[in-house]
């Protein structure tokens, strides 16, 4: 016996038992995006590394310390890296399509696997799920308010209430600049008693300062400059505006000046949905617009906005609140369990319980059989281990008379049925429609 070879370090198994609860996140995202009229889009789950190297910057911590990156077998030079976030790869795909020219308003949403090469702890993976959705070729705030309910509608079909919807404003282009001179000025001789982390950011982005975690750096920030005292008047009505929709919706959102982005073609509203529950590791989903980047993958200038929901911590969040409910995820677990499971009482009667177990499938059943040799008595055992609600019996005597015996595993009666009607009795006792 050779060794043991584990699984990656931050990443699952997920097994039929973890499923059901896999499943109705990602039912909750569709059902709520293709309610509010999203189309899903499916992108590689590997991109040119200068993709991400563009779209989050050379200096992000992504890009520097978390990518995943292979060359490129047989060619000279370049890399791959799979996706450590879903936007860059539709605005790729946006811009690839042509459709800022042909059909430039699109909505469009995604559900899949990331990769980030950190250091695994709880609430983070090196492969992990997401749920993103994005907006291209509107400027309208109600865009950016229409993303923010959508997100907190998917958190409250799952049950999830108490929830923070954290929003700010990162101005326009111009605004940021003045910003950025002034948080420059007003850190340079004050980064002593800062992190690591934040030297390196000093020279490199002076925003991701303001959103260090670190405790002595929060308290440093405190005084610092900020973005109201530069923002201009467009951007400011932009996020009037999306505040004034976010009422109509009925959403009282918590104004954070501490939510930032760094990169330059970030622009105007910023957004992000916490659970002040989970402590540091609070936030279930970031937003905000992105007017720039379709103009710097290629494309024509072209307004953007859009967030992305991690599955590990909304998982975190369920967990903590005792969710879902074993009522909830009982569809899902049904779904496992056969609703006919097929007996042969001898082993000449197997190939007969086959061809029948195929039948009951291709009618749209779910329906099994034992693959193991077990003798009738074990079989019965297994479909009541299994959950089956019915067995369908084959023997000598029924194969002869071109019967079945249906045995209703929850009342325990017996019926003998011909084969012709076999399937609209099952069905009956099923309670489902007939065909």
């Amino acid at each position: 016996m050779g060794p043991k070879i584990p699984r990656p370090r931050g990443t699952r198994d997920l097994l039929p038992e973890d499923l059901p609860r896999v499943r109705l996140l990602e039912d909750t995202a569709r059902r709520v995006a293709e309610r509010a009229g999203f189309g899903e889009v499916r992108t590689p789950l590997f991109e040119d590394v200068r993709l991400f190297a563009r779209t989050l910057g050379e200096a992000s911590d992504v890009v520097e310390k978390e990518m995943f990156a292979v060359p490129r077998r047989g060619e000279a030079g370049g890399a791959w890296a799979f996706r450590p976030e879903g936007t860059a790869g539709a605005a790729r795909a946006y811009v690839e399509a042509g459709l800022a020219q042909r059909a430039p308003f699109q909505k469009w949403w995604y559900c899949g696997p990331m990769f980030r090469y950190e250091r695994p702890q709880k609430g983070r993976e090196r492969q992990f799920v997401q749920f993103g959705a994005e907006v291209f070729g509107s400027a309208c705030p109600e865009v950016d308010a229409e993303l923010a309910d959508l997100v907190l509608t998917f958190f409250e079909e799952l049950g999830l209430s108490g929830l923070e919807l954290r929003v700010n404003t990162m101005g326009d282009p111009h605004d940021r600049r003045a910003w950025g001179d002034a948080l420059r000025a007003h850190f340079s001789g004050r980064l002593d008693g800062r992190c690591s982390d934040c030297r390196t950011r000093f020279e490199r982005n002076v925003f991701r300062l303001l959103d260090c975690k670190v405790e002595s750096c929060v308290d440093a920030n405190v005084g610092a400059p900020t973005l109201d005292q530069y923002l201009g008047a467009e951007a400011r009505a932009h996020f009037e505006g999306f505040l004034a929709a976010l009422a109509a919706l009925g959403r009282e959102p918590v104004r954070d000046p501490g939510i930032v982005r760094g990169l330059d073609y970030y622009t105007r509203t910023v957004f992000e949905v916490h659970d002040p529950g989970l402590g540091a590791r609070s936030a279930l989903c970031g937003g905000g617009r992105y007017d720039r980047l379709v103009e710097e993958l290629g494309g024509p200038p072209t307004p953007a906005s859009g967030f992305a929901v991690g599955f590990t911590p909304t998982e975190a969040a369920l967990e903590a609140r005792g969710l879902p409910t074993a009522a909830v995820l009982e569809p899902y677990r049904a779904l496992q369990r056969p609703e006919v499971y097929v007996v042969a009482i001898t082993d000449e009667d197997r190939s007969a319980a086959l061809a029948l177990t195929r039948e009951l499938r291709r009618a749209g059943l779910r329906a099994d059989l034992d693959l193991k040799g077990r003798r009738p008595k074990g079989q019965f055992k297994e479909a009541s281990r299994r959950g089956a609600r019915l067995a369908a019996t084959l023997g000598p005597e029924e194969r002869a008379a071109g019967e079945v015996v249906l045995k209703d595993l929850e009342s325990g009666e017996e019926v003998r049925v011909p084969r012709s009607t076999l399937l609209d009795r099952v069905r009956r006792l099923l309670g489902a429609p007939p065909a």
